[in-house]
């Protein structure tokens, strides 16, 4: 029984000594993770995240934000990055990946075997009490690398998780900024709107006054003076409204610290900036494709599938030309370079399956990844057609609309100098050249809010999610 208990002893001490120092090294730092985040929300040009792990960093964020913002008329980069910085529940999604690397760890020192033995019990055979607990823990060690490897898998996908949040908050921060921007910028027309029938209203009381104009043809008048109050409160309460759920992103209190938005949006680019291989980027760079690799990987890992048989498609360029007519009659035929992408979706055998569960998990999985892969392609193609057909529509109220409502407006000018038309007609075409000018600024507005989805379109944020809570009110 003595060399029984030696080797059950010395057994305890090389399970201790099975701890995977290398793995427990990797994720031991307290920001283990992170620079897969960082390094991926700077190749989507998203801003550079921090994530903090005490209140001095906390504070110091708070006071770098506060020196980014406060006073000044600020960008959409900076409304980004200040989101970045300063945002709760961006902080809190990063946690998930120190919990993540916590399992790892755990999951890499392997069993840590012990053992009670009563007093009464030296009076028995100790040896068994000794090897009926060794016993569990040989079997775990024995599953350790698999489990680690599990871990880590795990580990990678709240990584990629987190950057998808990240990707999110950038795409839905600008998004907000483009909104307020357009809310303010609307709000400035219809106030000139106002005082156009401002100015119509007192003429109409005046000639009133003296007889020259009718009861019914001055209640006109006062009426759409007091239409176009109300719609200006509410443009102006949407423009503060639009800055408020701004600020709720970029975690900066208004009754606190005040910034300022541009009073209008950028004008349009030379052409929309989108790209015709924007399927193949999606591919390559969505978040929720990478995810669902690892939860492929990680299905065959726990279930011990190491042979890969074959692929659903293969990843394949193939160059081709295809002639597209102009958008203009009477255009040159144009031949531009196009590409059919597929998705490499790996297969491995599941033939020595002999859980039911186990293949159904898998075949979920992979099923779930290829219903992923068709969903960001769409996603893409709906992205590129959406950018281009906007920045066309706004196009030609830049360059149509408007120079004939200039057009209008000084003829009209002309003629009212010439006393060929009534003071009333000039207010009335000034007031229809507004209009025309608060849809152009709509059309700006869709522009830029389409390019904002191109970004979400190649890399997986949340700009569907943004529409449907409300991205294009009206």
């Amino acid at each position: 029984m003595k060399t029984k208990l030696v080797s059950s002893t010395m057994l305890f001490g090389l399970l201790a000594a099975c701890a995977d120092t290398a793995t427990i090294e990797r994720v031991s730092a307290p920001r283990a993770g992170f620079t897969a985040v960082s390094e991926r929300a700077q190749s989507s040009r998203n801003g550079t995240p921090a994530w903090h792990l005490s209140a001095t960093e906390i504070a110091a964020a708070e006071a770098q934000t506060k020196a980014m913002v406060e006073g000044k008329t600020i960008s959409a980069d900076t409304a980004v990055q200040a989101a970045l910085l300063n945002n709760r529940g961006l902080q809190a999604s990063y946690a998930e990946i120190g919990l993540s690397a916590s399992d790892v760890w755990e999951t890499a020192l392997g069993p840590v075997p012990s053992v009670g033995v009563s007093v009464s019990g030296l009076a028995g055979d100790v040896t068994r009490a000794l090897e009926a607990t060794l016993l569990t823990s040989v079997l775990e060690a024995a599953t350790a690398p698999q489990r680690t490897r599990v871990s880590e898998l795990r580990f990678r996908q709240a990584q990629l998780a987190a950057a998808a949040e990240t990707i999110a908050l950038s795409v839905e921060t600008r998004r907000a900024w483009i909104e307020a921007v357009a809310a303010f910028e609307a709000a400035a027309l219809v106030a000139r709107t106002q005082n156009a029938a401002n100015a119509s209203s007192e003429l109409a009381t005046e000639l009133g006054q003296t007889g020259a104009l009718g009861a019914a043809d001055q209640a006109r008048e006062h009426a759409f003076t007091a239409e176009v109050a109300a719609e200006l409160a509410d443009a102006r309460l949407e423009a503060q409204l639009a800055k408020e759920r701004l600020s709720r992103l970029m975690g900066v209190p208004l009754s606190e610290i005040v910034f300022y938005v541009p009073d209008a949006l950028p004008d349009l680019p030379g052409h929309p900036k989108t790209r015709t291989d924007i399927e193949k980027l999606a591919l390559q760079n969505r978040i929720d494709l990478a995810t669902g690799r690892l939860e492929l990987e990680a299905i065959a890992a726990d279930y011990r599938l190491t042979g890969q048989t074959r692929s659903i498609s293969d990843v394949a360029l193939v160059a081709g030309f295809e002639a597209e007519r102009g958008e203009e009659e009477g255009s040159e035929i144009e031949a531009s370079p196009v590409a059919e992408i597929e998705f490499e979706i790996p297969l491995y055998d599941t033939s020595r399956l002999t859980s039911r569960r186990g293949s159904l998990e898998y075949l979920r999985a992979a099923n779930l990844l290829a219903d992923s892969a068709v969903a960001a392609r769409a996603d893409a193609r709906a992205a590129h057609l959406e950018v281009t057909g906007k920045y066309s529509v706004a196009r030609h109220w830049r360059d149509t609309v408007l120079p004939l409502r200039r057009r209008i407006d000084e003829e009209a000018l002309r003629s009212y100098s010439g006393m060929i038309t009534s003071t009333f007609e000039l207010l009335q075409d000034a007031r229809e050249g507004l209009e025309a000018q608060l849809g152009a600024t709509d059309a700006k507005r869709d522009y830029w809010l389409a390019e904002t989805d191109v970004t979400a379109a190649i890399w997986g944020g949340s700009a569907l999610a943004a529409e449907e809570d409300g991205g294009n009110e009206e």
